[in-house]
């Protein structure tokens, strides 16, 4: 299964690749007998490093494990280019390292990342569903997302509560830039905050809501989640010029 995960990142050669809560190091290992350069691995568990430490010693000059919180660390510092991300996300803080990442996406080759499945269909849902929300739009404005492997609680042990679910991330050739997407931020959380709410209403604690609308020619009796990834950049853009 672990080989199966690592190959989910499409083709490593040359690549340099950060993971992210590796254990006791499964999928590091189908990492390191793949064509990656060097394997990062980072991880806050003291006992995992330990074992972590004889695939150093079996893996010389290919993996480096790192005791840290992934949450405080720079992957373009810790990692050299072109680097990609692999990582089987803990459950409690996928989210903030998620958009952490998106924020950085320019820098990156690509990210496979597992998360608990209903998470991933946040990501990967389209306009107009339950699941669409702020998530899956900074998601998928900055990356081409795709879900690409199911997997039930069976596949782990000790077996989690919940299915789980590998998304696949590409990043768009664009790069934002850092003030474009603290507006796509503010917006999308403000949108998403009282989504039953008409984007007029929701979006009044932004100021001038109407005017912000207008800009975009997005109507103001429509709700957030029947806009397009498109016009939702149209918004972050209206809000930035605005200041």
């Amino acid at each position: 299964m672990c080989r199966r995960i690592a190959g989910l990142a499409g083709d490593l050669t040359g690549r340099h690749v950060l993971e992210v809560g590796p254990g006791p190091g499964g999928l590091t290992r189908a990492l390191l007998d793949g064509p990656a350069e060097t394997v990062t691995a980072v991880e806050l568990d003291r006992r995992a490093i330990a074992v972590l430490a004889e695939l150093e010693a079996a893996y010389p000059g290919r993996l480096r494990a790192i005791e840290a919180d992934a949450l405080t660390i720079d992957v373009a510092a810790l990692v050299p280019a072109p680097r990609a991300i692999l990582a089987n996300l803990p459950y409690n803080v996928a989210t903030p390292l998620l958009v952490g990442w998106l924020r950085q996406a320019a820098s990156l080759t690509g990210m496979a990342l597992m998360f608990q499945q209903e998470v991933a269909e946040r990501i990967c849902a389209a306009p107009d569903t339950d699941a669409y929300g702020r998530l899956g739009v900074l998601a998928q404005w900055r990356c081409r997302c795709e879900l690409l492997l199911r997997l039930p609680p069976g596949a782990f042990s000790p077996a989690p509560k919940v299915w789980s679910a590998v998304v696949g991330f590409t990043p768009h050739a664009e790069d934002p830039g850092e003030a474009l997407f603290r507006a796509m931020e503010r917006l999308t959380a403000a949108a998403f905050g009282q989504r039953r709410k008409m984007l007029r209403g929701a979006l009044k604690s932004l100021g001038d809501a109407e005017g912000l609308l207008a800009a975009a020619g997005i109507a103001g009796d429509r709700r957030a989640e029947t806009l397009s990834i498109a016009e939702f950049d149209r918004m972050a853009r209206a809000l930035l010029a605005r200041g």
